[in-house]
C-alpha cells in the first residue's frame, strides 16, 4: 500500500488491524475449544480507480474463517484514498465541495452454525473528507433472541458508552434501533446494539471511545458464543435461523451505507458482500 498516511490516519489504521487481529485469534480460540482447527484466510487486495496504480488507492485484507462454532465470519479492515464520484460526493458528509476522501476501519459478521448463538455485525471506521470523523457500533442478531444474552451486549456497550458521555448510550442505541430496522419487511434486524457517525471534533477523545467501542465487543460477544455453542437444537430452530438469514441479507443488499459505501469506492467486491450468510431460505 502506497498512500501517504499522517500520524492521525497512521494510528488509526493501526489500532483496526490490531482489533483484527484480537478478534481473529479469539475467534480461533472459540473453535479449537470446540474441536476445531479452522482458521482465518487472509486475502489481501489493492484499491483499483481509474488512473490509479496498484496501491496508489490503498486497499485492504479479507479475512475469512469457516468453522465448526462460525459458520462463516469475515474480519476485514481497509485503508483507502482518493475520491468520490461527483454524485456519490454529495452524500458524503464533508465531500460536497471537495469529493477528496481518505477512510480507515474494520468490518466483522459472523453467521454462527448453531441456531442458538447470535450472528453478530462490528464496525469502526476513521473517514477524513473536508471534515474528520469517527463511526461505528455494534448489533447483536440472534435467530432466537434470549433476554440473558442481550442484556449482556447491552450492559457492556452501556459501560463503555457511559466511561466517555452518559448521553452516548441513549443516543446511539436509538440510532442503532432505527438504523438496523427493515422498512419493506416492518422489522428490526436484531436486538439492537449502539451505532454512531459523524463523531467529530476532539480526535483523541473519539479515537479513545472508538478503541473502547472495539474493547467493549471483545468483552461482550465471545462470553455468549461459549455459552450457547453446545446447545442442542432443532430442525425448526435451523429453520427459523435460514428464514431469519434472508432477512439479513436482505437488509444488508438494500439498506445498509458501508456496502453502498464500499461499492461506489471501487472496494473488492468480497469483502464487502462477505456480510452474507452461507445459507439462507424465503418461504
Amino acid at each position: 500500500m502506497t498512500l501517504a498516511l499522517d500520524p492521525q490516519q497512521q494510528a488509526a489504521r493501526d489500532w483496526f488491524e490490531s482489533l483484527r487481529d484480537r478478534i481473529c485469534a479469539e475467534f480461533e480460540a472459540i473453535e479449537r475449544e470446540a474441536g476445531s482447527d479452522a482458521r482465518f484466510d487472509y486475502i489481501a487486495w489493492n484499491r483499483e480507480a481509474p488512473g490509479l496504480a496498484p496501491g496508489e488507492g490503498g486497499g485492504g485484507v479479507r479475512g475469512v474463517m469457516k468453522g465448526k462454532v462460525f459458520e462463516k465470519v469475515g474480519v476485514n479492515v481497509s485503508t483507502v484514498g482518493g475520491a468520490f464520484s461527483p454524485e456519490f460526493a454529495r452524500t458524503i458528509h464533508g465531500a460536497s465541495e471537495d469529493p477528496s476522501f481518505f477512510a480507515t476501519g474494520i468490518s466483522l459478521v459472523a453467521h454462527m452454525a448453531n441456531p442458538h448463538v447470535p450472528a453478530v455485525h462490528m464496525n469502526t471506521r476513521y473517514l477524513r473528507t473536508s471534515k474528520s470523523w469517527f463511526g461505528g457500533g455494534a448489533d447483536l442478531n440472534p435467530p432466537l433472541p434470549r433476554e440473558e444474552d442481550t442484556a449482556h451486549f447491552h450492559d457492556v456497550l452501556k459501560a463503555a458508552c457511559d466511561a466517555h458521555d452518559p448521553d452516548y448510550y441513549p443516543r446511539f442505541k436509538a440510532w442503532a434501533d432505527d438504523y438496523f430496522f427493515i422498512p419493506h419487511r416492518g422489522v428490526h434486524r436484531g436486538v439492537g446494539g449502539i451505532f454512531y457517525d459523524h463523531l467529530e471534533g476532539d480526535f483523541d477523545a473519539n479515537f479513545a471511545f472508538t478503541r473502547d467501542v472495539g474493547e467493549a465487543f471483545l468483552k461482550a460477544f465471545p462470553p455468549i458464543v461459549r455459552r450457547r455453542m453446545g446447545e442442542s437444537w432443532s430442525r425448526e430452530d435451523h429453520a427459523r435461523m435460514l428464514e431469519w438469514r434472508g432477512r439479513y441479507a436482505e437488509f444488508n443488499l438494500v439498506h445498509d451505507r458501508g456496502t453502498l459505501f464500499g461499492l461506489k469506492t471501487g472496494g473488492n467486491v468480497d469483502a464487502i458482500l462477505m456480510s452474507l450468510p452461507p445459507m439462507a431460505s424465503w418461504s
